[in-house]
């Protein structure tokens, strides 16, 4: 070390907030401020010697951008000090990172078990792609333990589930499912996108897996898109690295950078989405022509209680159902001006949409009941901007109800 060398920072000795300005750092030899943008396919080696050594992992380093990337993995490093994994490999969207996390732990003649509250795109990867390949699944009930436990078998490889749930904010009980499925020696994904890591930490739960839709929160503004999945070393080197390398659902080191600027804002952003959130979901609940809120931080939510223990705040997420059903739904997003109609969520810009014509229209009008998607639901994200002006234009959508 010379006279001008400093000590090197250890991000696992710092609070969150800090991590996510300086966590997974890797400085290039120009000692750059912001974190370098390696835009290369490729990487030369020394030596053949070398090249060789890097193929058989004797030799740490990268190959290929494919499967490994400076700019990309100092965003890996980061979520993962941020979720408290060990290790994180980054894809190109959050539904990559969901078909990474699930087929790269299964073969023909496994058996997955998935709660039946998910996504539509997360539900045909369990319904229809895992039986192409001669992975059985079967849905439960996610809030009914007892459905877990009975719809396992020796051959059941995984679980999946998110909480909160997609688009209605149902919140299921982490650590129990957890419990069961380990039991028979699976493992448990879990689909964190709705929480964030700033209010939920799923592996302290005991799930063995995370995923993020990076494009959601983690991003916040609007920009790229991305993925990443989340666990043990022994975890992602078993089940994800080798697949990733293979398949090549791979984040550009221009998303990653992207998302790296997104994660210095994200406690900033998720604390002031989640107070307007709580404020709107009052409000709501005090309107005639709505008929339901769902939102976690609230007493009358059904699972308040599990909210409570597992999560350190309501989300940024609020559903509602408007009286009148679809119909009226639409009369009250068409009235709107703040609020954007949009199938996305966790931007800085409050978005909504309706499930049952856009998220969840795949699915047979029984299908969406039987998750408590009514045709009078709809889904709010909620932005950063001032919670009066929010207010304001929500009274303008019930208003033309």
């Amino acid at each position: 070390m010379s006279a001008y060398d400093r000590p090197a920072l250890d991000p696992k000795n710092l609070r969150p907030r800090t991590q996510l300005v300086h966590g997974g750092s890797a400085r290039s030899g120009f000692g750059e401020t912001s974190e370098a943008l390696f835009l290369t396919q490729g990487f030369v080696y020394n030596s053949a010697e070398q090249a060789a050594g890097r193929f058989t992992g004797e030799d740490e380093g990268f190959q290929y951008s494919r499967f490994g990337n400076p700019t990309v993995a100092m965003f890996e490093e980061r979520m993962a000090l941020l979720e408290g994994a060990e290790a994180a490999r980054a894809t190109a969207t959050g539904m990559a990172a969901v078909t990474t996390a699930l087929m790269g732990q299964v073969k023909a003649g496994d058996h997955v078990v998935a709660s039946r509250a998910l996504f539509g795109s997360c539900l045909y990867i369990v319904q229809d792609l895992l039986p192409r390949f001669g992975v059985e699944s079967t849905l439960v009930d996610g809030h009914d333990l007892a459905q877990w436990k009975a719809a396992l078998r020796p051959n059941t490889k995984t679980a999946f589930l998110e909480s909160p749930t997609n688009p209605n904010l149902s919140v299921l009980d982490i650590s129990g499912i957890a419990e069961i499925v380990h039991s028979v020696g699976a493992t448990l994904v879990v689909d964190n996108v709705f929480a964030t890591p700033m209010m939920q930490k799923p592996l302290e739960l005991g799930a063995d897996c995370v995923v993020y839709s990076a494009t959601k929160h983690i991003d916040g503004q609007g920009r790229c898109l991305g993925g990443v999945v989340l666990g043990s070393k022994a975890f992602i080197d078993t089940h994800i690295q080798v697949y990733i390398r293979q398949t090549g659902p791979s984040l550009s080191p221009f998303n990653a950078w992207v998302l790296l600027k997104g994660l210095e804002t994200l406690p900033l952003r998720i604390a002031q989405q989640q107070d307007s959130a709580a404020k709107l979901a009052d409000f709501l609940a005090s309107e005639p022509k709505i008929s339901r809120v769902f939102y976690p931080g609230r007493a009358d939510h059904p699972q308040a209680e599990l909210a409570r223990r597992q999560m350190k705040g309501g989300s940024t997420m609020i559903a509602l159902e408007v009286k009148g059903g679809q119909a009226e739904a639409f009369r009250f997003s068409n009235a709107l001006e703040v609020i954007k109609i949009s199938n996305n969520l966790g931007d800085a810009k409050s978005l909504i949409t309706h499930p049952s014509t856009t998220t969840h229209q795949r699915l047979t009008e029984e299908a969406r009941l039987a998750v408590g998607v009514t045709q009078g639901m709809l889904r709010l994200s909620v932005g950063l901007e001032d919670a009066d002006d929010l207010i304001d234009d929500l009274k303008r959508g019930l208003a033309a109800v």
